[in-house]
């Protein structure tokens, strides 16, 4: 199982690193895919393929230059950081199918925005410590060095989750409806992104269409795919990027990753629990006319199986005197 993981965490870091960036002559990535993947491993199969979260982050480091002693220091750093959003998620009894807003929460500041400080402090301060990065540098990088763990976290892992879950019922028209919906994602969401007019805010709109209709699978999926999007576009200079600086691109690619994963992921989580709280009412007021229509026909209510009553009466549903 670990060595699956490692895997996985390999695949996903050679991905991200498609979409890097240099901010004061470090390369960083403004989504970083591997740490959505470990915590995803982490809350699905347990603290026991911790191994393979090394193994992975060794492996992607050893991809792109040759290991030495500092790096034993990134891959405990890269271990520790989804080991302790595993344990501070535990803590807050975050539970795997997100169908509460305090899921979503507890995600995004405990798993993403607190878990992640560890690898971004640790990353950014070997750098400053091997002098290959001067202490005047260390905010900016260090901020698109957090960012981009905390993006990987907050857009990759929820979509994992939500995959590894059980599957509902998706009726036809439903399916036409998501059709329509990824038609328009497909048309309008590269329209919003490569405009040099900066029509980025026309991708919240399908974001929110996404969640309502889809929750979080569909509401991640799109906000995964405005992210990656717009991430090779900054790259290149593109489009809403154009003529800007290097530091002027991540400073907006992260405001703009960070809002569209936001809005996805918490709105697709009240969006859940509102149904969720739906269904319980409907349930109860359901249990509650069969109680009166037993009542109104002078028989005993029915108790719950196991219960003193139903064990009390005969198989003719009526007491003994």
């Amino acid at each position: 199982m670990s060595l699956a993981v490692a895997v996985c965490y390999y695949a996903a870091g050679r991905l991200g690193l498609m979409g890097r960036l240099v901010v004061e002559g470090v390369v960083v990535t403004p989504i970083w895919p591997p740490t959505g993947v470990a915590v995803a491993a982490l809350l699905l199969l347990g603290a026991r393929v911790w191994p393979g979260i090394a193994l992975g982050s060794f492996l992607v480091i050893a991809s792109l230059t040759t290991p030495g002693p500092t790096t034993v220091v990134t891959v405990v750093s890269n271990t520790v950081a989804p080991l302790c959003a595993f344990w501070l998620l535990g803590r807050a009894g975050f539970r795997l199918d997100m169908a509460r807003l305090r899921d979503g929460l507890s995600l995004v500041f405990l798993g993403g925005f607190g878990a992640m400080l560890i690898s971004a402090t640790a990353g950014v301060g070997l750098q400053v410590a091997k002098s290959s990065l001067d202490k005047s540098e260390f905010w900016p990088v260090w901020l698109a060095w957090w960012v981009g763990d905390t993006m990987g976290v907050l857009l990759v892992a929820p979509l994992l989750l939500v995959l590894a879950g059980p599957a509902g019922r998706f009726r036809i028209r439903r399916w036409k409806e998501a059709a329509f919906l990824g038609l328009t994602t497909l048309i309008l969401m590269p329209m919003a992104v490569l405009s040099p007019m900066s029509m980025l805010f026309l991708v919240f709109p399908l974001l929110i269409w996404a969640a309502l209709r889809f929750q979080l699978a569909g509401s991640m999926l799109c906000a995964l795919f405005a992210s990656v999007l717009a991430t090779f576009e900054a790259t290149s200079g593109r489009g809403a990027f154009l003529h800007l600086t290097d530091v002027e691109i991540m400073a907006k690619l992260q405001a703009f990753n960070g809002s569209a994963a936001l809005t996805a992921l918490l709105l697709a989580s009240v969006i859940t629990e509102q149904r969720a709280t739906r269904r319980s009412v409907r349930r109860a007021c359901q249990e509650l006319a069969e109680v009166l229509e037993h009542l109104a026909a002078g028989e005993p209510s029915p108790g719950p199986p196991g219960s003193a009553e139903s064990r009390a009466a005969p198989p003719g549903g009526h007491r003994n005197p």
